[in-house]
């Protein structure tokens, strides 16, 4: 490569490459494949390094706590762990609510999968805990499997057959379905961890997520609507719960308690404005303020000294345990039951708490590891599920305060576990009067993030707008058909259009930037010229079973080339019979129409004219040649063609399979047939494996139609025809000379040879004739014309 005077361009000068040339001038590096004995020696020696470094990937603890700097990172640890304890704390307690259990239940979700993710977690910022969108999840399957006809008893008390409801026994119902869903979404993402399956969180892709939290949010929002107004609402679940939910409060929207919805809203406007606070002049406050905390002791000092429950009938917590209970099997008879909905939240739980690690190790310049966050969270959950815990993940609000406050690392986590193992041995109790409808307002209070998704509608549709139908179709789907439903619809509705981009892709024909090897769309830019009588066409797809129709119906060169060898071979039967009539002359130079001779298949035209040009269209009858491109002696419209070559750029196929060989094969033989041929270029090595390996090779298709680039391709062609166009003149002065027996000069075979290199300066490449064509056209003809011997075409050989 040279500079030249301009340093924004440059000259190449090399040779032409083909698959061909280039594997003789370039040896490949040989893949040894191993045997299975040396992988299994590999993969299964061991050795004391090995060891740690395999105990240092299962328990990461070991990695970093031996390297902690207790003076640099201690005092932000205990900051920050004592602030995400009291969010925990009443995070716990809110997404309770949202679970259908008790909310003492909730602490202890805040508590025990925190403990298990300090010894295998690689996240140093992670807030492990419970999460509104699996919270509700579990919610309403709880809700679908233990609906409140379920446990309606008859009275005893009076003579009429009345029934109420046993809420202890349903609530009892509910906590065992819970944990054992909990268990069993952590042997979901324990094995798939093992299994090393981590990639599968990637077809959730980040418009499907959106979506399908900003519904979550909806439900949620809507799930809690009714606690804040204290309303009496039926249990539903399923295909439009949400739609059934919302007719039950506006239903029974009179009989709203005053006392709670003033104490929801009022707890909903201050952490709306204190939240803005936070976040506006986060640089100036070095700790958030912590107003759910705040507020919860204000409301349950204020709930408990107005007596609420007594006087406005006011919905109040009433009851917490102190101290933990004994843990608990899961019920596996409920396991079958379960599983679907089981896989859905595992799936959800993992990607969140995934995303939103990754967040904060990539601002940290760490990483995380991806499959033993799957082993982690699912060990998190089958421990916790067996001490009547729900499904733990992570909440951004949580992990954000244990970052901005300085946390460094699971320190921060264990001192929040303390926080939170306080509140369930000793404030607990306190908090008997706190009313439910301010822990609903805290819950709606931090889906705000959630519903300010909805603003990405514009941008994703000016950006992207497949993107844009994913988040609006998963959005729908959850909202109307519930969450586990819409997650598996917005899934199959993305991998549906992945499928139809590869299956209808982009495809373009290319032009050339004039004076450079630079080939765009013609159909883009103004100044892009086409080769003249090359077609050069762009496929932008993996050539497979679903995208080959496709590929060959747009294979665009402005005709049909199944059409064109049907007329053609139409045309020539008719041709060959006329000529065995007689009705048709041959000549040395084509077809002749006898005039003399009535011609019924003729199709009269006044401005035509009855002599034809030749083509090389054989046959086994009649050697017979043919112009097709000119006007026919028969009534056959034969299509023109324009072309000589045909270039398929392989640039953007990533894989074909082995109905992508056969199809392209068939489309190679379909325009050989007709005197075009076809080139394929910018392939990649296992493209063109793949041919090998599925025949695609023979006597008529070979190798040396692949070109490493398009413009080696094009120069190749312009070379041919250079070749050809020189070589006539100097055979016809070849065959005038053995009729006169005048010698032909050498300096007019050089003058030609030196004419064609300089029309092969094209295009910004310099193509130059090989030396020994030069020396073989020379010597030849100079031995030849100095013994006076006569000259034949046989004399004359053009290298390849």
């Amino acid at each position: 490569m040279v500079l030249g005077e301009d340093r924004d361009n440059y000259f190449v000068s090399r040779s032409i490459y083909s698959e061909q040339s280039f594997a003789e001038e370039n040896e490949r590096n040989e893949k040894v494949s191993q045997n299975l004995r040396h992988r299994l020696l590999t993969h299964c020696s061991c050795s004391a390094r090995k060891a740690l470094a395999i105990m240092k990937s299962i328990f990461p603890i070991l990695d970093w706590l031996p390297r902690y700097r207790v003076k640099e990172w201690l005092l932000g640890d205990v900051i920050s762990g004592i602030s995400t304890g009291l969010v925990a704390t009443l995070q716990g307690l809110a997404f309770a609510l949202l679970t259908e259990v008790p909310v003492a239940y909730g602490l202890y979700s805040a508590f025990f999968p925190i403990l298990p993710y300090f010894l295998l977690g690689t996240s140093k910022h992670l807030a492990v805990g419970p999460f509104p969108i699996t919270s509700l999840m579990i919610g309403s399957l709880v809700i679908s499997m233990t609906p409140d006809d379920k446990f309606l008893i008859s009275s005893n008390m009076t003579e009429s057959n009345a029934t109420h409801l046993d809420i202890a026994a349903r609530e009892a119902e509910r906590i065992t379905i819970a944990t054992t869903v909990t268990v069993l979404v952590g042997i979901f993402q324990l094995g798939l961890g093992i299994l090393q399956v981590g990639f599968i969180v990637r077809y959730l892709s980040v418009p499907l997520v959106g979506g399908f939290t900003t519904a979550a949010a909806f439900h949620v929002f809507v799930s809690q609507l009714k606690i804040v107004l204290n309303v009496p609402t039926s249990s539903h679940s399923g295909v439009f719960s949400i739609v059934y939910t919302v007719i039950d409060i506006f239903t029974n929207i009179r009989k709203t308690n005053i006392a709670d919805l003033i104490a929801g809203l009022l707890t909903f406007v201050v952490c709306i404005t204190v939240k803005e606070i936070n976040t506006r002049f986060k640089d100036k406050i070095k700790v958030p303020i912590p107003i759910e905390v705040i507020v919860t002791i204000v409301a349950t000092g204020i709930s408990y000294g107005v007596n609420f429950e007594k006087k406005y009938n006011a919905g109040i917590i009433k009851q917490i345990p102190t101290g933990f209970l004994a843990p608990v099997a899961p019920n596996v008879s409920l396991f079958a039951q379960t599983a679907g909905s089981a896989f859905s939240i595992a799936i959800v739980g993992y990607a969140v708490a995934v995303s939103v690690a990754k967040v904060f190790a990539t601002k940290h310049g760490y990483s995380i590891d991806g499959n033993q966050e799957f082993v982690a969270l699912g060990v998190c959950n089958i421990f916790g599920g067996c001490f009547l815990c729900f499904v733990a993940g992570t909440a951004l609000s949580r992990t954000a305060v244990q970052e901005s406050t300085g946390g460094k690392t699971q320190i921060a986590g264990i001192l929040t576990a303390v926080i939170v193992m306080i509140a369930i041995l000793i404030v607990g109790k306190l908090l008997e009067s706190l009313q439910k409808s301010v822990l609903a307002a805290i819950v709606i209070a931090n889906l705000k993030g959630m519903f300010w998704q909805l603003f990405d509608i514009p941008v994703l549709w000016r950006q992207n707008k497949i993107d844009c139908l994913i988040w609006l179709v998963t959005w729908v789907a959850s909202v109307f058909l519930g969450l586990d439903i819409g997650l598996l619809v917005g899934v199959i509705f993305e991998l549906l259009t992945v499928v139809l981009r590869t299956q209808f892709p982009v495809y373009a024909v290319l032009g050339n930037v004039p004076n450079t090897n630079i080939y765009r769309n013609i159909k883009t830019y103004k100044n892009i010229v086409e080769p003249a009588g090359v077609k050069i066409f762009r496929f932008s797809s993996p050539v497979y079973f679903g995208s080959v129709d496709y590929f060959r119906n747009k294979l665009i060169v402005g005709f049909n080339p199944v059409r064109v060898f049907n007329k053609r071979a139409k045309a020539l039967k008719k041709i060959q019979k006329l000529i065995k009539k007689g009705q048709l002359k041959t000549t040395k130079n084509g077809v002749l129409a006898d005039g003399s001779s009535a011609n019924e298949a003729y199709e009269p035209d006044e401005e035509s004219s009855e002599e034809t040009e030749d083509d090389n269209i054989p046959t086994k009858e009649l050697e017979v040649q043919v112009d097709y491109n000119s006007e026919l002696p028969v009534k056959v419209t034969v299509p023109q063609i324009t072309i000589h070559s045909l270039i398929l750029d392989f640039s953007r196929v990533s894989f074909i399979d082995i109905v992508g060989v056969r199809i392209v094969k068939m489309v190679i033989r379909q325009f050989e047939r007709i005197g075009i041929k076809v080139y394929i270029t910018e392939y990649e090595d296992h493209i063109l494996k793949k041919m090998e390996t599925c025949g695609f090779f023979d006597d008529n298709v070979k190798i040396d139609m692949f070109y490493l680039t398009i413009h080696d391709a094009v120069l190749y062609i312009h070379t041919q025809n250079l070749f050809k166009d020189l070589k006539d003149p100097i055979l016809e002065k070849i065959s005038l000379m053995e009729e006169t027996n005048e010698p032909l000069a050498v300096t007019d075979l050089e003058t030609n040879v030196e004419i064609l290199e300089d029309q092969n300066q094209v295009n910004g490449f310099t193509v130059r004739l090989k030396p020994r064509w030069v020396l073989l056209w020379s010597a030849q003809l100079s031995s030849l014309l100095d013994n006076n011997t006569p000259l034949n075409q046989s004399h004359v050989k053009v290298g390849k």
